[in-house]
């Protein structure tokens, strides 16, 4: 269970990385971290890439519907500009911003604030995803959510695509991609199982 750090004593800010599959809770853990940081009255801003608009073109919204109001923006370096008097940054969809997010994450720990990340680590190849490689390097805390297998009921480590399309960066949801372990990755369409 993670433990949120506390701020006594704590003479910067720090990274949190909150990575997994698709369906694996990522953007419901960081939508439960920013609330609670709000309740503690803590400023909170938050950020999402502006080519995520699957389910709302402003708010973050995890796939279970929640949501929590977010500034979208075309480039990582656009964060620094929005942040005043701020404790707590909040980043969704990690994986879609540009190679310079990790140093604008460590911008802002350094001036003091806490940095929630969440994002894909992989992308449907199996490939390490944007920039959550060096961000999962310099984070003081890391947190790996799994979603369950629909095949073997195993944990859910991969996003397996289910359409033909063959570029990186493909939005989509159910019809497009589902978790699967790493057994049924690896098997595809052997399992024949579109």
């Amino acid at each position: 269970m993670f433990l949120e750090p506390s701020f006594r004593g704590q003479r910067s800010g720090w990274i949190e990385v909150i990575c997994g599959s698709m369906f694996s809770g990522k953007t419901e853990e960081l939508i439960r971290r920013l609330k609670r940081a709000k309740i503690a009255n803590q400023k909170v801003a938050i950020f999402k890439p502006a080519k995520d608009v699957r389910y709302d073109e402003q708010a973050v919204v995890s796939h279970d519907d929640n949501a929590i109001q977010s500034l979208t923006l075309e480039k990582s370096k656009e964060i620094l500009a929005h942040i005043h008097d701020v404790n707590v940054v909040g980043i969704d969809e990690a994986q879609f911003f540009d190679e310079h997010l990790t140093a604008v994450c460590q911008q802002l720990a350094i001036r003091g604030i806490r940095v929630i990340i969440a994002g894909l680590d992989m992308d449907f190849r199996g490939n390490p995803f944007g920039p959550i490689p060096q961000l999962l390097a310099v984070a003081e805390y890391i947190t790996k959510v799994h979603a369950i297998c629909p095949h073997c009921g195993s944990l859910a480590t991969h996003s397996y695509r289910l359409s033909e399309e063959n570029e990186t960066v493909l939005l989509g949801e159910k019809d497009k991609y589902e978790p699967r372990c790493r057994v049924c990755y690896s098997m595809g369409n052997i399992l024949n199982l579109s």
